[in-house]
């Protein structure tokens, strides 16, 4: 994930303001492992591009990453498992907190307790952690092929969305006793 990690070196060491723009192109099987199991499928369709441009801007407390990056992936509708493409748009905005500082070299804890916001001691900003994290919190987890899919038959497992299937429909049990009355009475007449 190389295309994630970037070297800030430079711009820590420019005043505060200056920025850097770079273009993001990543794998979301790589970024999250096991991303396509929904589908069952291992083609690189499937698993889906993110991609988009970022901004790198240095502040006060560190670096500034902005950014919009999108993706098509392929899911699983719920009810009949067909392939759908979902697009998803993911919004970053974090500050980055550099680990040491530029002018000594002394290391620096900083206050942001998540790790995955922290640049190491080689100056690399790694925005793996983070873009993970988007990508699974704006992924839907329910997804239809079409608002009226009738899924799958529950007997032999037909997509009813192809037809109807030749199993025949199972009564319904809250019509039991009624039948069983209606038959006491044709066999009492």
């Amino acid at each position: 994930m190389d295309s994630l990690r970037f070297n800030v070196a430079q711009l820590l060491r420019d005043p505060v303001g200056s920025s850097r723009r770079a273009e993001i192109e990543a794998d979301l099987g790589d970024l999250i492992a096991g991303f396509d199991r929904s589908t069952g499928e291992t083609d690189e369709a499937s698993r889906g591009v993110l991609s988009g441009s970022v901004r790198m801007m240095h502040t006060d407390a560190g670096v500034l990453v902005q950014g919009s990056l999108r993706a098509e992936i392929t899911q699983a509708c719920a009810r009949c498992l067909d392939p759908v493409i979902v697009p998803i748009s993911v919004q970053l905005e974090e500050v980055y907190c550099p680990t040491v500082d530029m002018l000594t070299g002394k290391t620096i804890v900083p206050e942001e307790e998540d790790r995955a916001l922290w640049i190491d001691e080689r100056h690399i900003l790694d925005l793996t952690e983070v873009l993970r994290q988007s990508v699974l919190l704006v992924t839907p987890i329910h997804v239809l092929c079409k608002d009226d899919c009738r899924g799958l038959c529950p007997t032999c497992g037909e997509n009813l969305n192809e037809g109807p299937c030749g199993c025949a429909p199972e009564p319904d049990a809250r019509w039991g006793p009624l039948v069983e009355l209606l038959n006491q009475t044709k066999s009492n007449s």
